[in-house]
């Protein structure tokens, strides 16, 4: 019997551990995509286990002082049965991703609407559910100090009180190539003008610039978390 059992537990301990799960999808960025706040200031890992590569630390504020915003772009379980999520991650260089445990992260919020800005035809359209409900004419960056493109998200919206902005602005995950010393670390935003007649051309310094009864317009649609995709 004593030897039954010591097979039995060597057999055991033999096993292999638990595979990791494939990873599930939780946001296409184009008709749904959910988004969160940091919950711990954990470190980002470049894959999904905790011996991985560090690559950043999650924080709860943005350069504003607003709460800091991530898209979560897909869930894993690990062989110890972790389950973790793969972010953007709103920093330098544009473009970076990378996972923490879920517990890292606050409640997940879902939204349905897309931004697309096209630089070319200096035109921005907002979808939701894939359908076109906003559209306007824009101004963008100038050639010394361009708009750059890519994949990105809306992290903050408020009232910008008119003047130079305008009376509404947003915060994005999009930073300038160019203006790295601005103040706020050089964040792309999207933003009223003072300066209509500018509208369409390419003016700013890298914002988004909208006609203000537009961006009045966009900020009754547009919620946080919005991706936003610069053409």
């Amino acid at each position: 019997m004593v030897a039954a059992l010591g097979g039995s537990a060597s057999l055991a301990a033999a096993a292999p551990a638990q595979a990791a799960s494939a990873p599930v999808k939780l946001s296409d960025e184009v008709t749904y995509t959910r988004w969160a706040s940091a919950a711990q200031y954990a470190t980002v890992r470049a894959l999904p286990s905790a011996g991985a590569r560090a690559v950043a630390r999650l924080r709860f504020r943005t350069e504003d002082g607003f709460p800091e915003v991530y898209v979560v772009m897909a869930s894993r379980d690990d062989a110890a049965g972790v389950t973790w999520l793969q972010l953007r991650l709103p920093m330098r260089p544009n473009g970076r991703t990378g996972w923490v445990p879920a517990e890292s992260i606050g409640p997940l919020h879902l939204v349905h609407t897309r931004l697309v800005v096209d630089r070319h035809r200096l035109s921005a359209s907002l979808y939701r559910y894939g359908r076109r409900v906003w559209f306007s004419r824009v101004g963008v960056g100038k050639a010394s100090t361009p708009t750059p493109p890519g994949r990105f998200w809306i992290r903050e919206k408020f009232p910008a009180g008119g003047g130079l902005y305008g009376p509404y602005a947003f915060g994005t995950s999009d930073y300038s190539d160019t203006l790295t010393d601005w103040p706020g670390g050089g964040v792309i935003g999207i933003h009223g003008t003072d300066q209509p007649r500018l509208i369409p051309g390419r003016p700013s310094h890298g914002c988004i610039r909208v006609p203000n009864a537009a961006v009045l317009r966009l900020a009754r649609l547009m919620p946080v978390g919005t991706p936003l995709l610069i053409l």
